[in-house]
């Protein structure tokens, strides 16, 4: 399993410090929605300048031009890009095939799909690398979490890559860990942390922990 950061709620200088603080404990940089809008495709350039051992996401959320839109972040470096899984199956199509003409993977996020057992299998039949499974902030605050929606996406498909977002953090990882997700992102979890190195630390020492006691896997 993977560990994710998202970077949202940051301004780019102060994502890059914050990278720095935890970089031993994660795996995937995420270029966050309100950085792109704010900062563009300059912000994955610039993360994968200073952090080039490390896989970065950029998370525009495409709903249309997918393949324009999704070619942007992966030719300014980004090893994955998302797109949402409400959009036309043409627009997933298209961004598809960015990532494959670029060497990238696309991500497909859950956010406001409403037949998710039904569309996680359509996203799947498409080809896609990943599916994120995402309880957005607004979500969060009404009392929600990606704990149901992430056992109905690992019940209705079969060798899709899963990851999970929304609110989670070391006292809850293990309710998701158990799932078995590939990927884990934590946003606010760290950055609201008292201390984010050793929240980063807990979360990715309890992942390969469980990978131990399997046998082995991605880490």
């Amino acid at each position: 399993m993977k560990l994710q950061v998202a970077l949202d709620g940051f301004k780019l200088d102060d994502a890059v410090k914050f990278v720095r603080k935890i970089y031993d404990f994660i795996d995937i940089i995420e270029i966050g929605t309100p950085l792109i809008i704010d900062e563009g495709m300059h912000a994955v350039r610039r993360m994968k300048k200073e952090f080039p051992a490390k896989e970065i996401l950029a998370d525009p959320k495409i709903m249309d031009g997918g393949y324009h839109e999704a070619e942007m972040p992966f030719q300014a470096g980004a090893d994955y890009c998302t797109v949402l899984g409400v959009a036309e199956d043409n627009t997933i199509k298209e961004s598809l095939k960015a990532a494959q003409d670029n060497g990238g993977k696309l991500v497909v996020d859950t956010l406001q799909i409403q037949n998710l057992a039904s569309r996680v299998k359509e996203i799947e039949a498409i080809g896609v690398h990943i599916i994120s499974v995402h309880t957005g902030f607004d979500q969060q605050q009404m009392g929600r979490t990606p704990l149901r929606d992430l056992q109905i996406v690992k019940e209705h498909t079969k060798s899709i890559g899963v990851s999970v977002a929304g609110g989670i953090n070391s006292k809850t990882i293990e309710q998701y860990i158990a799932l078995e997700p590939d990927i884990v992102i934590m946003g606010g979890g760290l950055q609201n942390a008292e201390d984010p190195v050793e929240e980063a630390r807990i979360v990715k020492e309890a992942l390969q922990r469980h990978e131990k006691l399997k046998g082995g896997g991605t880490q």
